[in-house]
């Protein structure tokens, strides 16, 4: 019988060891945040809960999801907006913590159900759809109307200096350089190790891993010189940074979609009705510019999507 070498063998067990005390990690932190936001009388109440990630993007869409229930049926929504990465969200929405969030297909497919890349959308669309609902009694509806792909970026000048275009391009010169990525980016199926083998990139150090609030500073601050962060981010054209393109086709596809729990469904469901009517309403520019007004201009998220749903007729 052929046998691991003891190295291989360590190895491994840190590795489940790393995954046992990061799922701890996950579970305390909804713990703590679904804690805190019921004893907390000034966001309690509502008939739903609605909540976002722990970024700009999703805080809009979070604020966007609940002002169109509240606009057209006669429920409040209590909002939770920064509960979270991707497995936190998960997990609150399974464990009953919370009612709906608007997840990415890409990261439901290959982050939480963990499967191989695919970059077929509507299949990818298909069985995150049907498993979500097998699975976790979840309902999956469709599509926002753009994507939020993983981007691979550098500063303006690199980009110049290099004629950088691709991610194929930027291999040649990344054992000299030192990349910054978010844990979930460094752990994810569809991340940095298959990213990594993709395109033969090397680096002379380790990946520094940051929160992926502080990635473009450090870029700017010349701290890393590449990064993965997302393609619709408002300041990568507001600071002169260029997103080289995936011409491999390695990340899959990541259309945003509202999850909702079933129960809240058949409890509630006028739900059904309102969220459809914000299918393919938003394209990728028009989100990049709803991030650019938050982000660029420090405007508030409510206003911004208050002027957004007049624009679009809601």
């Amino acid at each position: 019988m052929f046998k691991l070498p003891i190295w291989k063998k360590l190895g491994l067990v840190r590795f489940e060891m790393k995954k046992i005390f990061f799922c701890l990690f996950l579970s305390l932190t909804v713990a703590i945040s679904c804690v805190s936001c019921k004893s907390n009388p000034g966001v309690s109440g509502g008939d739903i809960i609605i909540a976002s990630k722990n970024f700009t993007e999703q805080d809009i869409l979070g604020e966007l999801f609940a002002q169109q229930i509240e606009a057209t049926t006669n429920l409040k929504v209590d909002r939770r907006p920064r509960l979270g990465g991707s497995f936190v969200c998960h997990n609150a929405i399974t464990a009953g913590k919370i009612d709906a969030y608007i997840e990415y297909t890409g990261t439901a497919y290959n982050a939480i159900l963990q499967q191989k890349v695919i970059n077929n959308p509507q299949e990818v669309y298909r069985r995150v759809k049907q498993t979500y609902a097998q699975e976790f009694n979840l309902a999956v509806m469709q599509s926002l109307g753009f994507e939020n792909t993983y981007a691979i970026i550098v500063r303006g000048e690199v980009a110049k200096r290099y004629n950088l275009k691709s991610i194929a391009d930027a291999a040649k010169y990344t054992p000299q350089w030192r990349a910054g990525f978010g844990y979930e980016f460094m752990e994810r199926e569809d991340g940095f190790p298959g990213l990594a083998k993709t395109y033969d990139l090397r680096f002379g150090k380790s990946p520094k891993i940051m929160d992926t609030g502080l990635l473009y500073r450090a870029l700017l601050q010349k701290q890393v010189d590449i990064v993965a962060a997302n393609s619709t981010d408002g300041q990568i054209a507001r600071l002169g940074l260029v997103v080289l393109e995936d011409n491999k086709q390695y990340f899959p596809p990541y259309e945003a979609v509202p999850v909702i729990r079933q129960e809240t469904l058949q409890k509630y469901p006028q739900i059904k009705k309102a969220v459809s009517q914000l299918s393919g309403t938003i394209t990728a520019d028009e989100i990049q510019q709803l991030n650019y007004l938050v982000e660029g201009e420090l405007r508030k998220v409510k206003n911004v999507v208050q002027e957004f749903r007049q624009k679009k007729g809601l």
